[in-house]
């Protein structure tokens, strides 16, 4: 099956001096300032803190119960407190028996809200004399989650597990909120005034929850169970993606045989139902001109044709663009039009410059369109629990 390329146009050594030198002040800085500078003394993870990516990009299960009192991995983003309030709102999630998209909706909302830090608020006395990670001034705001006076007193607010306890607890009252965007589903429960700002977060917490819970974020819920890479024909992961179509990949990403080849070809038969594998926004919905400059794409194509035929970008958080080429007719979305996870945005067909019937299907990364942000779909699908069933 033929695609068009087209389409795309030391840390040193410390010295000991220096280190006693920093040891003595963080203690000072202790002794003066209370619990902000614990924050600060608690975010220096030992050396031994094992890498947060790497964990996340093991396999998947089984899902294991989050320790919150141990040695925690390290994300560059965070520090070992921060990450410790993320393993705190899992635990509670776990003990909830929440499934785990809504653990990765809780702590994309908490980095959104305070940084994963236990914020006090400068305009709330009480909170000022409580144990705290940092200082807010959001209005009467205090905690994780920026809960204000309705959600509890000021102590119980700045308790990571009451916290997250009565984030979860208005969760899972949302209509369908396994199934809807994270922004939708966090900004039901926050009532924020900034409701995009949450999606950006969504892949950073998925790792978060992988890394900490073995995989839990490439589970899809199944008959009440957590089933890992598994999420097709419609099913979510926790991630929040899924596979465009269920089927084999033929074509791989850029062989030796078609090096320029950005995306892989995935075999299903005419007028299969194509799925956004995330939610995000329309960047394009068209007819993709062949050789000739000609839009002729609700005919089957041929090899040699050129153009994508019809085919829609999606942004999805994150600055991660996919692509889904040769529809069989023109696609049932539009330029600019948000779409959920799993949502039928086409019909697989062979428009373009195709040999038959299938999906070619693209990733890209940093916002970029061009074949220079193009990666390999098989690695990237599933390490969020959506895998395409293909030998790399």
């Amino acid at each position: 099956m033929n695609d068009v390329d087209s389409a795309d146009k030391r840390r040193r050594p410390l010295r000991l001096g220096v280190i006693a030198t920093v040891l003595t002040g963080a203690l000072l800085l202790l002794c003066c300032t209370g619990g902000t500078a614990a924050f600060f003394l608690a975010g220096l993870g030992g050396d031994d803190a094992e890498n947060g990516d790497t964990l996340a990009g093991m396999e998947c299960g089984p899902v294991r119960p989050v320790n919150i009192t141990g040695k925690l991995p390290r994300f560059t983003e965070y520090g070992d407190a921060q990450i410790r309030n993320a393993a705190i709102i899992i635990k509670v999630g776990q003990d909830m028996g929440v499934p785990s998209r809504g653990w990765v909706i809780a702590v994309a909302t908490a980095m959104q809200e305070s940084a994963l830090r236990n914020l006090a608020n400068s305009g709330v006395p009480e909170s000022m004399a409580l144990p705290h990670e940092g200082a807010g001034a959001d209005h009467d705001s205090v905690g994780l989650f920026q809960q204000r006076p309705g959600w509890g007193t000021v102590a119980q607010r700045l308790t990571p597990a009451y916290a997250a306890r009565k984030f979860y607890e208005k969760l899972i009252k949302v209509s369908s909120w396994q199934r809807r965007p994270l922004s939708v589903a966090a900004q039901r429960v926050q009532i924020s005034a900034y409701p995009d700002a949450y999606a950006k977060h969504e892949e950073l917490a998925s790792r978060i929850v992988d890394a900490l819970s073995g995989g839990a974020a490439r589970t899809v819920e199944i008959n009440g169970q957590a089933v890992c890479d598994a999420a097709e024909r419609g099913q979510i992961a926790a991630s929040g993606w899924t596979a465009p179509i269920p089927g084999g990949v033929g074509s791989g990403f850029r062989t030796t045989e078609r090096p320029s080849h950005n995306g892989v070809d995935i075999g299903a038969a005419k007028g299969t139902e194509i799925r956004a594998a995330a939610a995000g926004r329309v960047l394009v919905a068209t007819c993709d001109p062949d050789y000739r400059g000609k839009r002729d794409c609700d005919v089957d194509g041929f090899p040699g044709k050129e153009g994508c035929g019809w085919f829609v970008d999606l942004l999805h958080a994150g600055g991660n663009i996919t692509r889904y080429c040769h529809m069989m007719v023109q696609p049932f979305v539009k330029e600019d039009q948000m779409v959920s996870a799993g949502q039928v945005i086409g019909k697989v067909g062979s428009s373009g410059n195709s040999s038959g019937p299938h999906l070619h299907f693209e990733v890209h990364l940093r916002n970029d369109r061009n074949s220079s942000g193009a990666v390999n779909p098989v690695p990237f699908m599933r390490e969020r629990g959506a895998p395409l069933r293909a030998a790399e």
